[in-house]
């Protein structure tokens, strides 16, 4: 069997990519098949850890779009945050692997309160660890706790799912002519606003030499594609060509 090119990995979902075809809430057949791709990258002996988005549940932006204090409904969003890490615990753990959701905001009775020598140990122990309420800060996104804890807890690469197979110069869905990029810098990134994940993610990823990853979730088997090599989706590094 191939040697896994990664030993650990965070991989960052979206709450939106939970939804399916759905126009709110968990899809469980999404569900069912993001948990089997993680289970087999176990399989593999790879520690993953995940963090999860709640914009299929609540958008703090959108709730401050629409006069609510920003604060408050970033609050808001962590919540939903904790939602949607219950179900992918829930689905892993009838699947047979064993998970722990740590939360950034303390909440005991469902889950533990985010610890990185914790967080850490349950990746040795081979344990899928779900990191929710993203920062527990108001105006940082989950993108930014996804490169905050990838760096924390030593993870080699970020693996961020999307709708499409990698990053563009344009919508692909509105413009036929965009086209796909393999690799791109930080830099490239940011100058080109090309929106792969915000600004303070992206420096923060640029700062630490932390590679990210961009990938169509909805095509099977990708997460375990990357995770031993493969060329998948757009690679984002400190150079081109990496």
């Amino acid at each position: 069997m191939t040697q896994p090119r990664y030993k650990r990995i965070l991989l960052k979902l979206s709450g939106e990519a939970l939804m399916g075809s759905q126009g709110y809430g968990i899809d469980m057949a999404v569900l069912d098949s993001i948990t089997s791709e993680v289970q087999e990258v176990c399989k593999l002996g790879v520690e993953v850890a995940i963090v999860i988005g709640g914009g299929n549940i609540f958008r703090g932006l959108s709730g401050a779009a629409k006069g609510m204090e920003r604060a408050s409904a970033d609050y808001m969003g962590m919540l939903a945050t904790v939602l949607n890490a219950l179900a992918l615990q829930n689905i892993l753990e009838n699947k047979g692997v064993v998970t722990r959701v740590q939360s950034a905001i303390e909440m005991r009775e469902l889950a533990e309160t985010y610890i990185r020598r914790r967080a850490v140990r349950h990746l040795e122990k081979g344990r899928v660890v779900i990191f929710a309420a993203g920062t527990g800060n108001p105006y940082f996104t989950t993108d930014t706790a996804a490169a905050l804890r990838a760096m924390e807890i030593g993870a080699e690469v970020i693996m961020k799912a999307t709708k499409v197979d990698g990053v563009y110069s344009a919508d692909p869905m509105k413009d036929k002519a965009a086209t796909k990029f393999d690799s791109l810098t930080y830099l490239d990134v940011l100058r080109k606003d090309l929106r792969v994940m915000d600004a303070t993610a992206i420096s923060l990823c640029m700062d630490n030499s932390l590679p990210i990853i961009i990938f169509n979730l909805n095509v099977p088997g990708n997460i375990k594609k990357i995770v031993l090599g493969e060329s998948v989706g757009t690679l984002v590094t400190g150079r081109n060509n990496a």
